[in-house]
């Protein structure tokens, strides 16, 4: 694998529950804190969806921001969504048929359930994710950003997530946080269908993060800043070992 010290990551184009009214898109912590631990570390972004162009944001995700505006406490998120360079680039996304996986170390899938809709349907999303896997590079997801991995299968046409450690928002959440019902599907169920090994915190909405060599996964919101500190360790591990040596990763 050749570093480029850069990171592809993957948002939404889909803004509506295609059930019910509800607006949804991009849940905005999902990238924010996952790109504050990367451009930390010195890995550059770029951000793509499927279709290319503007990524919708969850109105729901913003209320943190506006609570902490509230109060007077501008943390990273407020920062991030004032910041009109920053936000500019969710208007303008890579389209990812046209993206190149060559250029980058590791692909990041974010959540919101918007991703619900659009993730599982984009063949682009799954052939390209499988060239990342195949090649040694990361996969990585977040909340409803497994998803994207529903679909992908590798060149002996297994699922992707076959036999892995894997998790994802669990169905325990999407009843709390009452989308049960206008949702899709059960994503948790659907990892399992496809052979994945499902787990979760024994706490709905607390952190979760599984690593399974080369494939990281996130269960929810809490987990994006720990699933950027486990893509950026696992970045700088494979920089130390030869190439060859990454197989058993695979």
């Amino acid at each position: 694998m050749i570093v480029t010290n850069q990171i592809l990551i993957i948002v939404t184009n889909s803004d509506l529950f295609e059930k019910v009214g509800y607006r949804t898109g991009l849940w905005l912590s999902e990238l924010v804190e996952f790109w504050d631990i990367a451009e930390e570390a010195g890995y550059k972004m770029d951000i793509a969806s499927p279709s290319g162009g503007k990524a919708p944001l969850d109105p729901e995700s913003l209320l943190i921001t506006e609570m902490g505006n509230a109060i007077g406490l501008k943390g990273s998120l407020s920062r991030r969504y004032e910041d009109k360079a920053f936000m500019s680039l969710l208007d303008n996304t890579l389209k990812v048929s046209d993206v190149d996986p060559v250029a980058y170390d590791a692909i990041y899938m974010t959540g919101g359930h918007g991703v619900m809709f659009d993730f599982p349907k984009s063949t682009s999303l799954a052939k390209l994710t499988a060239r990342f896997y195949e090649s040694g590079k990361i996969v990585s997801a977040v909340c409803h950003g497994p998803c994207g991995l529903l679909e992908v299968k590798l060149s002996d046409g297994t699922y992707l997530v076959s036999g892995k450690d894997v998790t994802g928002f669990s169905w325990k959440e999407e009843k709390l946080a009452n989308r049960d019902e206008a949702v899709p599907f059960n994503l948790e169920e659907e990892l399992q269908k496809r052979g994945g090994r499902y787990s979760k915190a024994m706490m709905p909405f607390s952190s979760h993060v599984v690593e399974n060599g080369l494939l990281i996964t996130g269960q929810n919101p809490k987990s994006a800043k720990n699933v950027g500190q486990a893509v950026v360790r696992k970045l700088e591990e494979l920089k130390e070992i030869s190439p060859l040596s990454k197989e058993m990763f695979l």
